[in-house]
């Protein structure tokens, strides 16, 4: 017990020190340091107080790639990884995420090893909640944002429309959208007339924001705008077109949500009861099932037998959900 004891305080320290070292700020005293010296070589007649100043700023501006090459390390695809993180539109980081990662791989193993599991097994459940739970989470996090955005992109079109027909350029319709349209469909364009303000053209800056969101919808617009700057024709015309067939695809994914929500909430029930009972007979009766949280260091992995019973009925419940979800996605 001593040994599980300094086992949980280790892990709680590293914890903590993981958390501390990711989402502490710089000093303070350093930072304030750093602007007083910036604006004395800005403000500064001598030629070589210019130069430092300007050495120091593009000094300061270059990436330090120590996160990057740490990160390569223990990620098999950190451009990829990145890129999710970047479609959230939130403004985290790649040791923030990895953070993360840890605190739950330690979390809980902590745990498990506390409730009187084999450390090996702790182990092997808590690697995989460190990397299973916070993909997931990016993962949903994606999904609403998308959803978000599909469902006020028609509008923006259609915003777009009306001021492309006022006679406005598109430049103006653009910033006019990331003015008027709340949620990610505003941020997302006012990235792009950011973009364009600063030299880069039009098709860079959509391209990016496509690459980034990776939905067929705002895929389908950065197509229609090359098409039209090579071809000519009415572009407002096009614009109208295009959100009317955007609205009918929502509508239709709908209608598929609908048809597939009774096999959905079928998927639920089967895949939650199981766990509702145990949960409850836990509950009513825990010496019934002690057994279950009882080691045999004699068994697989130092399980039980109920325990390797039951990790084996949770895959293969996990293998009929893959599967049942795979049946109500449509590709639209």
């Amino acid at each position: 017990m001593d040994g599980n004891i300094i086992l949980i305080a280790v892990l709680v320290a590293t914890m903590l020190g993981l958390a501390l070292v990711a989402f502490a700020g710089p000093s303070p005293d350093k930072a304030r340091k750093r602007r007083v010296a910036l604006i004395r070589g800005r403000h500064s007649d001598s030629a070589e107080a210019m130069l430092e100043a300007r050495m120091r700023k593009a000094i300061s501006n270059r990436p330090t790639g120590t996160e990057a090459k740490m990160l390569v390390s223990l990620i098999p695809n950190p451009d990829n990884l990145a890129k999710r993180i970047k479609m959230t539109g939130k403004k985290w980081t790649l040791s923030q995420y990895m953070t993360a990662c840890a605190v739950t791989f330690l979390l809980i193993t902590a745990l498990l090893t506390l409730r009187g599991f084999p450390f090996l097994f702790a182990l092997m459940v808590g690697l995989a909640a460190g990397l299973g739970l916070p993909h997931w989470w990016i993962g949903r996090m994606i999904r609403k944002r998308i959803n978000q955005f599909n469902a006020k992109f028609p509008d923006a079109l259609e915003l777009l429309t009306r001021g492309l027909r006022s006679g406005l350029p598109i430049a103006e319709t653009l910033s006019v959208v990331s003015t008027e349209i709340p949620g990610p469909v505003g941020e997302e364009f006012k990235l792009i007339t950011e973009r364009i303000k600063i030299g880069r053209t039009m098709e860079q800056a959509l391209q990016e924001t496509a690459d980034r969101l990776g939905t067929p919808e705002f895929q389908f617009f950065v197509i229609t705008l090359a098409i039209q700057r090579e071809t000519g024709g009415n572009l407002a015309e096009t614009l109208s077109n295009l959100a009317t067939v955007l609205r009918q695809r929502a509508q239709m994914k709908l209608k598929i949500r609908a048809m597939s929500s009774e096999s959905k909430a079928s998927a639920y029930i089967i895949g939650v009861l199981p766990f509702l009972v145990f949960g409850m007979i836990c509950y009513i009766n825990y010496e019934y099932m002690s057994p279950f949280f009882t080691p045999d260091p004699a068994g697989l992995f130092g399980l039980s037998t109920m325990q390797v019973v039951g990790i084996g009925g949770m895959g293969w419940m996990a293998i009929g959900a893959f599967i049942m979800a795979q049946m109500v996605n449509f590709e639209i």
